[in-house]
């Protein structure tokens, strides 16, 4: 299987993050990516430029990431750009020059900060999941690994969150569509749900997301996520949510990825992208299931029997220590089912 991986993607360092009330050190840490880049002979990314990305982006959301932490320097701050404030009424595309209100414009949470670096990290984690959809487009792979960091699931059209900027998942997705395919599914498999790809494919019948995820009743991002959530308009019935509680093992995880699938399969997608966190791991520091690193073959292998080419976009998982082997144990799943 063909991995991609562009170093740029590690330049994205933030210092901290505010996290139940209390200032803690950044979670999603270069780490992450250079412990699973060092399991695989990684490939690099293509630079197929911006417009893919305004597909599925807001043009002033792009321009605020390129902007926001040279604006956020020039107000004489150090460290970090971070919101305060949050529009969450009577939210209007209001014209504001200060920095402090275009971060809560684009934001909805205060664990997502812009460092000096991020869109450049953001931006080659895009072109690293356009680069491995191009083997799939092309016929030459059944499956790649794009390995992208940061994570970009929690990113919608106009806003960031949850350690996202760009929606990696979802502008592959969307460039499928613009390269001839008729419908794509995007399989959500993270501990949190994926609540910025669902947004942008909310209305959309040519996309099937699908997620299984902790009940947001309990778990991040709280507001989106809940098993009454189809699909509006168009797009009513191609958005299923399978909520989990808490605990969950491998047994009624695989249970409830057997019945996503099987939906999946009828549906009749002719690409698959895989939004994989491998924070469903039973040692991830900030999750709550209880999977094994051996569960992941299996799992890889389920969603394999929807028998067409299969995009693996990385989104979260914070063991370090183990997230090269889950990711490993994933992705040999896939290989040896494709």
């Amino acid at each position: 299987m063909r991995v991609i991986f562009d170093p740029r993607q590690t330049e994205h360092a933030p210092e901290r993050e505010l996290h139940n009330g209390a200032w803690a050190p950044y979670a999603e840490v270069p780490a992450r990516a250079e412990s699973i880049a060092a399991l695989f002979d990684c490939q690099p990314a293509r630079d197929f430029g911006m417009a893919p990305l305004e597909a599925v982006h807001a043009p002033e959301y792009l321009q605020f990431l390129q902007d926001a932490w040279t604006d956020w320097q020039q107000t004489g701050r150090g460290g970090d750009a971070i919101p305060y404030a949050f529009p969450v009424r009577r939210r209007r595309a209001l014209s504001l020059e200060r920095i402090d209100a275009r971060m809560g414009r684009h934001a909805f949470d205060a664990a997502t900060p812009i460092a000096r670096d991020t869109w450049k990290s953001a931006y080659w984690s895009a072109q690293t999941a356009l680069t491995a959809l191009e083997d799939l487009l092309t016929g030459t792979q059944p499956a790649t690994f794009a390995l992208c960091r940061p994570p970009g699931h929690h990113s919608g059209h106009d806003y960031m969150g949850g350690y996202c900027y760009l929606n990696s998942a979802a502008i592959a997705a969307r460039h499928a569509l613009s390269s001839g395919a008729k419908r794509v599914a995007v399989l959500d498999v993270d501990y949190h749900h994926g609540n910025g790809t669902q947004d942008i494919f909310y209305e959309s019948a040519d996309v099937f997301f699908a997620s299984i995820h902790a009940d947001p009743s309990t778990d991040y991002p709280f507001y989106w996520g809940h098993a009454d959530e189809c699909g509006a308009g168009e797009g009513q019935g191609t958005t299923l949510n399978v909520p989990l509680p808490r605990g969950t093992q491998w047994n009624a995880y695989r249970d409830a990825l057997a019945g996503v699938v099987e939906r999946l399969s009828a549906w009749k997608p002719e690409l698959v992208v895989v939004s994989f966190g491998a924070d469903t791991f039973a040692g991830d520091p900030i999750s709550e299931f209880l999977l094994r690193t051996e569960d992941y073959e299996q799992m890889a292998q389920l969603v394999a029997t929807i028998g067409v080419p299969i995009l693996v976009v990385m989104e979260g998982g914070y063991a370090i220590g183990d997230l090269g082997a889950n990711t490993a144990s994933f992705l040999a799943g896939i290989a040896t089912a494709l």
